[in-house]
This record gives structure tokens, sequence and C-alpha cells, in this order.
């Protein structure tokens, strides 16, 4: 349910207040939330690699300048980037621990 809200927000504040610090900080403070709820996530390894291929995203839409669809697109993007990365950072603290005592994630 929070990372349905956390979209949301994502989307609307991507449209409405793009480059918005305040926005930023509460879809970080969501994504840690969400990261520290969701720890045990069943693949860990296929989150952290959907995550980096989010993080490309954004620049890969920046080039489209026709009505400033680019840079609304790539405003939502980084936006969910900011969501998801601290639960990406979470998950893969949990792989390397894992790894470092010998764990199968």
């Amino acid at each position: 349910m929070l990372f349905l809200i956390g979209a949301v927000l994502a989307v609307v504040a991507g449209i409405a207040f793009p480059e918005n610090g305040f926005v930023a900080l509460a879809l970080a403070t969501l994504g840690v939330v969400i990261g520290v709820m969701h720890i045990d996530h069943k693949e860990p390894v296929k989150l952290v690699i959907s995550v980096l291929a989010l993080l490309l995203l954004p620049a890969v839409f920046a080039s489209i300048t026709v009505l400033g669809i680019g840079k609304i697109i790539g405003a939502v993007l980084t936006y969910f980037a900011v969501l998801m990365a601290p639960v990406a950072l979470i998950a893969s603290i949990k792989i390397l621990i894992g790894i470092g005592v010998g764990v199968d994630t």
C-alpha cells in the first residue's frame, strides 16, 4: 500500500512540482520505510537490478523536447527513482550481509 501511495505521489509531483526538494525528501523517507518493511523480499537481486535500470530512464526521456514531454516524464521517473533508491539500498545491504555470513538470499 505504501508503494502505491509513493508511486502516485511520484507521478502527481513529477507533473505538478518537478524539481522540488521537499517532495524528493518525502519520497526518499517513504522509500526508507518501504525498504525496512519489506526487508525480507523474496528476490532482492531482481529488485536491485530493476531499480538500477530505473535510475537510467530519466536520462533517456530527457532528449524528447516536444511539448516538454521529456521533461515531465523525466521528472516523474526521477521522483520514482528517489522513492525506490532507498529500497534498493536496503536490499543491497541485505544481500551483502548474506554474502558476508554465507547465507543464500
